[in-house]
């Protein structure tokens, strides 16, 4: 005489079964194997977050992850071929990756009031145009690019009309530029420019950008004062690479072709040919430095 299990007494066995095998199947014979294929000579690597080693062969970061080679106060060391800027965290932090998600209209800046500099915020515009004026002054070039001031401001315009939005100019205002500075332009068709006071209201103005005279493609290349989308890119441009190699050879003491030659050997091509952009790799080129060409002061600092 068979006996035969109540209906659901057996569902209930059933659904244990197969909570165990799955159990056994995703929560050991899967992640067996994919270590196991981890292991593959060729995956390891990336498998293990791409490590790289520096030259006392302790663990130096990601080959997928950019850093910041400045000192403790942000100011860039001069040994190291130096990153494009990140809005990463404080800087290439991969916990906080992110863009600044300021677009092209992006223009005036809000002024700081009192003493309290975090109560202003940056324009788009003169971030690109302090970050160009900053990297000028560090390779010895000139910074010069359009809608920027020397001192490295948006050179945007703020212009009053007796009619709101057209007629005859009132007032002239440069937006960027607190009192007491001096205004980029003397006069804006007959009138004189003011600079701007933190704190007045200035909406009423048509925000009107200046582009200058200077020459269309500045020296200072565009990945040099823009950051990446994510903010983690540790590539840069060949150009911006090759602005650097006057101060790398200089503060290394070795030769420029020797420098150029080492960033030829960290420079990726096209992704098959035709996808992408050649890009330099600055921390794997860093490191490579450091073996080849070691300095003083990138000892002290153990990058």
């Amino acid at each position: 005489m068979n006996t035969r299990l109540p209906h659901w007494l057996a569902q209930h066995v059933a659904a244990v079964r197969v909570v165990l095998v799955l159990t056994v199947l995703t929560g050991l014979v899967y992640p067996l194997a994919m270590t196991a294929a981890a292991q593959v000579p060729g995956l390891s690597s990336k498998a293990e977050g791409s490590r790289i080693t520096g030259p006392d062969g302790s663990p130096a970061g990601s080959s997928l992850i950019g850093q910041s080679f400045t000192d403790a106060d942000g100011n860039p060391l001069k040994q190291y071929f130096q990153s494009r800027p990140s809005n990463a965290g404080t800087g290439y932090d991969a916990g906080a990756s992110g863009a600044g998600n300021q677009g092209p209209e992006s223009v005036v800046d809000t002024l700081p009031t009192g003493d309290d500099p975090t109560t202003g915020k940056a324009s788009l515009l003169t971030r690109v145009c302090s970050r160009s004026k900053a990297v000028a002054d560090l390779e010895g070039v000139d910074g010069a690019r359009p809608f920027c001031t020397d001192d490295g401001v948006g050179a945007t315009l703020g212009v009053f009309h007796d009619g709101g939005t057209s007629g005859t100019v009132t007032r002239v205002v440069s937006l960027n530029q607190a009192c007491p500075s001096l205004p980029f332009l003397t006069t804006y068709k007959g009138v004189a420019v003011e600079c701007a006071k933190p704190g007045e209201d200035y909406s009423r103005a048509v925000t009107v950008p200046v582009r200058g005279d200077a020459p269309g493609h500045s020296k200072v290349p565009a990945d040099a004062v823009t950051a990446s989308a994510g903010g983690l890119d540790p590539h840069i441009s060949p150009a911006y690479a090759d602005l650097q190699v006057p101060r790398i050879a200089r503060e290394r003491g070795a030769g420029a072709d020797v420098i150029r030659k080492l960033v030829a050997e960290h420079t990726t091509g096209r992704a098959l040919g035709v996808f992408g952009e050649p890009a330099v790799n600055v921390v794997e080129l860093n490191l490579a430095l450091d073996r080849a060409h070691p300095s003083n002061d990138s000892k002290k600092q153990g990058a």
